[in-house]
This record gives C-alpha cells, sequence and structure tokens, in this order.
C-alpha cells in the first residue's frame, strides 16, 4: 500500500481554507489578481534587500533531486536569492545599463562577458512552443483516492485515502502560445501525478472522442486545423477551408467535429470544463484480473459554456479570459474541483460493450449503459510560482503509467505512446526532460540512463549496463510483489501484416446522431448557429456543399437549418438514418450546480445605499463567489465614510461577459468619460436628461441577450427600463433589498443561464 505524500493540505483542510478565504475575500483578503506578493513603493527603492517571497496562492513543485529523492528544502529553495544583482555564476555585478565600450563613445568591446551572457540568454529563452496544446494554464493540486477503484486496479494512489500530488495543464489545440483562450477548439486537460510508484499522466481532453482513428492520420487533421501555410491564418480557430475540406472528406471525424460545433468547443472556464481519457485503459487487480476503463473527470461547479458572442467579446476584450479565471480562483479560495470517474467494462477478447467498439476512440459509451463510478477528488489549490519553468516545461506522456494501470491496443494511443517523448526531445532539448523540476518523479530513479543534454543528475558508480558485477549487480530487477511493472499478457490472435482498420471502425453517423438527439432544442440552435458561421467563412462552394451532404447523414433538420443559413440547396440522405436512443447525460442542461465561484458585478455609485452594497458584497464573500464592484471611476465609493468601498472595474473597463450575473445597486448616472470620443461603448455620449450611464445600458442589454440573472434593488428598474429590458422577463427581478435580489439572482446561478428567456424555434423538439 502507498503511503500518503507529504502535500501543504488534505483535502478536508482545503475545504475550511476555501469557508475561510471566501469570508474574507480570499486568502489576501482582497478581490484576486494582485500581481505580487507586496505592494510597491511611489519611488524606486533603493536599500538593498531579498527577493519577495511569492504570492499566498502560489506553489513551484515540490523539491526532489534529478534521481526522485525527496529535497529537504521548501520549493522557494530554487528561486533566486541575494540582495545584489549577479551573473549566472553568481559574480555581483555593478552596472547592467552599460555595455563595456573603449571610452563613453567608443566602440563595444568583445571582452564583455556579462553583455554576452545576457545576451546570449536572452536569446535563447523561448524553446519551441508545442505543435498542438501551444497555449495553456496549469495549476498544482491534490489528488485524495475514495477506494473505490481498488476492486479494479492494484494502483497504489487510488487506494482509500491516499493523497498524491498533481499538476494539472489546461490547453486550447490549435492556437500558438500568442492566441485567445475563448476560440472554439478542442482543449487538452492534462494531469500529472506524483505517486510513490512513479510518475502518472492522463492526457486527456474535454470532448470524450477524437478526429481520427489512427495516429497515422494525426498530421493530416492538425495540418488542416491549423493557418493555411501561405498566409497563416486564420490563427486558432476551425473557420476556414482546409479544415472543412479534411473533415467533410473524412467523415470519421463527424462526431469529433459535432462536439466542437456543440456548446462544448466554448467552455465558460476550465473550472467547469469536464475532461475525458478518450481511449479505454485496462486496469489490473492484485490477483492479475483486468477489467477494461474510460476515464473522465467530472467539475464539482457542473459544466457550462459560453455563448458564441460572449467568446468573440472576450477574445478582444480579455484573450486571457480562461488562464486569469482560472489563477483568480485559486488565489480566491475558491480551489476549482473534480471527480474522477470510471466507466467499467468487462475485459473480454472481443473489446466491445454494448456493440460499441472499445478501442475506437471516436465512440462513446453512453452513461446510461455504462455509469461513471467516481474514485477520487482532484482540487486545484496553488498557481504556479514561474510559467516558463511549470506550465510551459511540463512534460506529459500516455506512457507515464503505474502498477495496476495498462494501455490497450487502440491504434490512435500507439501512436501517442511514441509521439509524446519524441516531441519532448525537440522541445525540451534532449533527453533529459524528467529532471526539470515540474517534471520530477517523487519515486527513487535508477535508470542507468546517462549524459545527453542537460543531465543535472551526477550518478555515481562504473557500471551502467545489465548484467554487472563492479557495481555489485545494481540495480536489481524488481519482480511484481516489489512493485515492478509488468505488461499484462494479451493473446494477440494470428494475422497477415496490413495496413486496415477493422469494421466496426466504419460507422460514422450513428454517434453523431445520438448526440445531437440527445441535446436540448437551446444546444440544438447553438450546433446550427455553429455551424453557419463556420461554414459562412469558408471559401470554396463545394467544400460547403459536402459538408452539407455529411449532416444530412446526422440529421434532415439540422442540414436544412445550415443550408437556408448558407444560402445552398438542403441534400437528403443517402440512406435511411440510424435508428439510436439519445442520452441525456450529453447535454449540459437540466441540472442545478454550486456557485462557487462564480462573478457577481454590483454596479453602484456614490448616490447608491453603501450600507446594502457593503452588506451584499459581504454576502456574495460568505457564499464562495467573488464580488466585483463597477462604477464610474475607480478608487473608493464613500470616501469620506469610516468604511468606504473599493471600486474593482469602471464602466470603461467593464464588459458584461466578464460576469455571471448582475446587480443593480439603483441607476448609476453617467460618469464624466461618458462620450464616444473617450469611450466608444457610451456611443453618442449621454443624452440630455438621460439619468443612467450608456455604457451600463449596454452592459445590461448584453447580459440580457446572454440569458444572465439581473436583480436590483432602490431605483434599478429605472436603469433596466432604459436598457430596454422588461423587467417581467424570466430572470430579471427588482426586489426591495440587496438580500432579496442577491437571493434570487444566487438561485438562478445554480442553472447557469435562465434559457426560459428566449423562445428556440417552434419544430426543434
Amino acid at each position: 500500500m502507498e503511503e500518503s505524500h507529504p502535500v501543504k493540505e488534505t483535502v478536508d483542510k482545503v475545504i475550511d481554507t476555501v469557508a475561510g478565504a471566501v469570508s474574507g475575500g480570499g486568502p489576501s483578503g482582497t478581490v484576486p489578481g494582485r500581481p505580487g506578493s507586496e505592494s510597491p513603493s511611489l519611488d524606486e527603492p533603493t536599500e538593498p534587500r531579498e527577493p519577495p517571497a511569492p504570492k499566498p496562492d502560489q506553489s513551484g513543485p515540490q523539491a526532489f533531486t534529478a534521481t526522485g529523492q525527496a529535497a529537504d528544502v521548501p520549493p522557494a529553495a530554487r528561486a533566486q536569492g541575494g540582495e545584489y544583482l549577479t551573473t549566472a555564476q553568481g559574480l555581483r555585478l555593478v552596472d547592467t545599463d552599460h555595455s563595456l565600450k573603449a571610452g563613453p563613445r567608443g566602440p563595444v568591446l568583445l571582452q564583455d562577458h556579462h553583455l554576452r551572457e545576457k545576451i546570449m540568454h536572452f536569446d535563447h529563452e523561448r524553446i519551441p512552443e508545442r505543435v498542438v496544446h501551444a497555449r495553456g494554464a496549469a495549476a498544482h493540486g491534490v489528488f485524495r483516492a475514495y477506494g473505490t477503484a481498488s476492486t479494479v486496479t492494484k494502483a497504489a494512489f487510488l487506494a482509500k485515502d491516499v493523497e498524491t500530488p498533481i499538476f494539472l495543464r489546461f490547453s486550447s489545440v490549435l492556437g500558438s502560445r500568442g492566441s485567445a483562450d475563448t476560440v472554439r477548439d478542442t482543449r487538452g486537460f492534462a494531469t500529472k501525478f506524483y505517486t510513490g510508484e512513479g510518475v502518472f499522466d492522463l492526457v486527456g481532453n474535454n470532448i470524450p472522442v477524437f478526429f481520427i482513428q489512427d495516429a497515422i492520420k494525426f498530421p493530416d487533421v492538425i495540418h488542416a486545423g491549423k493557418p493555411h501555410p501561405d498566409r497563416e491564418i486564420p490563427q486558432a480557430q476551425s473557420a476556414h477551408d482546409t479544415f472543412w475540406d479534411f473533415v467533410s472528406l473524412h467523415t470519421e471525424a463527424t462526431h469529433h467535429t459535432l462536439w466542437n460545433m456543440s456548446d462544448r468547443g466554448i467552455p465558460r472556464s476550465y473550472r467547469t470544463m469536464e475532461g475525458f481519457g478518450v481511449h479505454t485503459f485496462r486496469l489490473v487487480d492484485a490477483a492479475g484480473a483486468t477489467t477494461l476503463v474510460k476515464f473522465h473527470w467530472k467539475p464539482k461547479a457542473g459544466v457550462h459554456s459560453l455563448l458564441w458572442e460572449e467568446a468573440q467579446l472576450i477574445n478582444g476584450m480579455d484573450p486571457d479570459f480562461h488562464r486569469r479565471d482560472l489563477a483568480d480562483a485559486i488565489e480566491a479560495g475558491a480551489y476549482p474541483q473534480w471527480e474522477l470517474g470510471i466507466q467499467v467494462f468487462p475485459d473480454t477478447p472481443e473489446q466491445t460493450f454494448e456493440g460499441i467498439d472499445l478501442l475506437d476512440p471516436t465512440k462513446i459509451v453512453p452513461e446510461e449503459l455504462a455509469p461513471v463510478q467516481p474514485v477520487g477528488l482532484l482540487t486545484l489549490n496553488a498557481n504556479p510560482v514561474n510559467y516558463f519553468a511549470e506550465t510551459e516545461q511540463v512534460a506529459f506522456h500516455p506512457g507515464h503509467l503505474v502498477p495496476g494501470i495498462d494501455v490497450t491496443d487502440d491504434p490512435l494511443l500507439a501512436g501517442r505512446l511514441f509521439s509524446y517523448l519524441d516531441t519532448q526531445i525537440t522541445r525540451l532539448g534532449g533527453p533529459n526532460f524528467a529532471q526539470i523540476p515540474i517534471n520530477r518523479t517523487h519515486a527513487p530513479v535508477n535508470d542507468m540512463l546517462r549524459d545527453g543534454f542537460h543531465q543535472t543528475a551526477v550518478h555515481s558508480g562504473v557500471a551502467p549496463y545489465k548484467p554487472n558485477s563492479l557495481d555489485g549487480g545494481c540495480p536489481f530487477f524488481a519482480g511484481q510483489q516489489e512493485g515492478g511493472y509488468r505488461e499484462t499478457p494479451v493473446q494477440v490472435p494470428a494475422a497477415g501484416k496490413v495496413r486496415e482498420a477493422p469494421a466496426s471502425f466504419a460507422d460514422h453517423f450513428s454517434q453523431p446522431r445520438q448526440f445531437w438527439l440527445s441535446l436540448t432544442p437551446v444546444e440544438r440552435e447553438h450546433v446550427i448557429a455553429a455551424y453557419t458561421f463556420e461554414l459562412g467563412k469558408v471559401y470554396e462552394q463545394a467544400i460547403k456543399e459536402r459538408t452539407l451532404r455529411v449532416l444530412a447523414e446526422i440529421d434532415p433538420y439540422l442540414c436544412e437549418q445550415v443550408a437556408q443559413g448558407l444560402g445552398l440547396p438542403a441534400p437528403k440522405s443517402a440512406g435511411p438514418l440510424p435508428s439510436v436512443e439519445p442520452s441525456p447525460a450529453l447535454s449540459q442542461l437540466g441540472r442545478t450546480w454550486p456557485t462557487t465561484g462564480r462573478i457577481i458585478g454590483i454596479v453602484a455609485d456614490d448616490s447608491s445605499d453603501l450600507q446594502a452594497v457593503r452588506a451584499v458584497r459581504q454576502q456574495v464573500l460568505d457564499g464562495g463567489m467573488v464580488p466585483l464592484v463597477i462604477s464610474a471611476a475607480g478608487g473608493l465609493l464613500g470616501a469620506d465614510s469610516s468604511d468606504p468601498v473599493t471600486v474593482q472595474r469602471t464602466f470603461a473597463t467593464a464588459r458584461s461577459v466578464e460576469f455571471d450575473a448582475l446587480l443593480l445597486a439603483g441607476a448609476p448616472a453617467p460618469g464624466k468619460d461618458a462620450y464616444g470620443a473617450r469611450d466608444a461603448k457610451a456611443g453618442n455620449g449621454t443624452p440630455a436628461g438621460a439619468l443612467t450611464d450608456p455604457r451600463v445600458l449596454l452592459m445590461l442589454s448584453e447580459a440580457f441577450r446572454h440569458a444572465k440573472p439581473l436583480g436590483g434593488w432602490a431605483n434599478a428598474e429605472q436603469a433596466l427600463t432604459a436598457a430596454g429590458i422588461d423587467t417581467a422577463a424570466p430572470g430579471v427581478l427588482v426586489a426591495d433589498s440587496g438580500e432579496a435580489a442577491l437571493q434570487e439572482v444566487v438561485r438562478l446561478l445554480g442553472q447557469h443561464r435562465v434559457w426560459e428567456r428566449f423562445p428556440t424555434a417552434a419544430d426543434i423538439v
């Protein structure tokens, strides 16, 4: 049995910390987003001192040596130290603003070793970005197992109450590191477990299926999805000819494409995103019995997505929206959580379940047929200290396994087992990437691997080979009783060498049709809009027509509506559509979720009842949510009072897409900058006699059409009416007090949005 790892907090303590932090406005007692751990002085500091400590929400990788030995030093010991500027070798410097020259106006001298070191290091600051998943965000956390998986696997980190440190990286797929967060794309969901038996990497996505069934097609789908090679546009999006050319010809991509065109392609937050292992894995128990499983990550906050207009606005307003949301939530103490679950299937020679080929990565098993069984809880509780050292250099690999977990013959997984190792060598400069602190195992290493670029271990002994006698025979082999890893001896049937796929891989439309039929009417509206938008960006008419043929094999109404938007005739399906049962678990709607970590904007000014504003703000904090006060100008409301209210956003800097709900503490008067030449959101400025700032009206109208809860008190009805909002509409509440307004808004937030505000087409059923 694996011993619990020493982690900064147990999950129980984390929960207590969350409750305490949100009640006080986060660990720092302030709204999240402070750039450093200390407030700066007005003038440049001149007194030598040690570097400041990281912020309370930050934690670097735990201290382990390059060979997996626990180091009795705090993680911060890896950071820079000392009061004075030095070279990389520790030589103190008197100047770093001027090159060494032959006189003040003379030529720069070649002997300037500091100049050469500084420029050399700058020239090599960037490593090649990932070909895919280049743009990412990550956090540290802890995984606590429930013990429910012990019946099917001997993996020690899944035994009851075992706690394992983890590092989790989220990412988009297509875009470069400089792209935006809220593009329509698949998201990576990669988790590194630092177990006592070695590193286990669960490298998945937020969509449970993939575009292709065989890894040999991976370069093709990525080349098709990436920007066109001649112009290097469009960036980080699939709304272009090469993508739709590929997926309309390669119809095994249909299922994944449909998920991408659904709301799943634009998650509201990493915190409200499901994760999937995609492939089928094999678990092995202590007696050697095997079971096939699929891994799922279920967010405790529920699954929630953006509307397409919101995503477009955010990409211009805040392209770092997802990474900022993740970091701010952790800093505020609203720690994101997911349950790890497994779908369990008998390990039969056919490797199928209810007629579904478990080796086909373009297929799911509906949860109604195989329920997801929770096996542990993951909590993210610390932000990285350094993006490059941790988030950028972390290296995942599906072949990082532990006893009790094995791979299957999924042909996509087989290619990944090669590709992930191969790409690390290019990106991270050689074979020793496992020695980078964020990648270091927490288990002892004696691998006989030597030398190579960036070797940071100092190995002893003279015999890095087996067998040997000069090193006393060390290292020795471990039997299974000592935790040795042995692949499952699966029988391989006699067969010829072929480049073929199983016949069961040929069905490309049954599950896309099932997904479509499982969506609610409003979700189907969004799918229709997504296909219409994306194909509307395609230049070649033939590609649009070919894609409509694919949609005809999913559903006639879907095809007809997209064709209508494109101004094209709708083709008929080639034959009868498959008869499938809907899977309600595939819909994101119809349930209620916790509201922890939601962001509520409170619109107020000096004329508002600030006592009510303070009370509502505290109630939001007490509920584990984040309140942001929005006013005409920054600074303090009621600055002359004994308890002023800090303003976090202004009418100029705020946009509705930042908030999950809005509360109005009255009808804020126009700000002094409410005119178009200063702030285009103000339009033509404030008409004579107008009582409310036009930017507040814009914010309200956007939030209303994005189906967000709206509440208010005092004379809030005046502002809502001026924004053209019917105060009797669903999800709009003007109450007698801030407390009553907040209570209703929080209730509505549990279902994410007020979908009943807008009817769908009558014939979508």
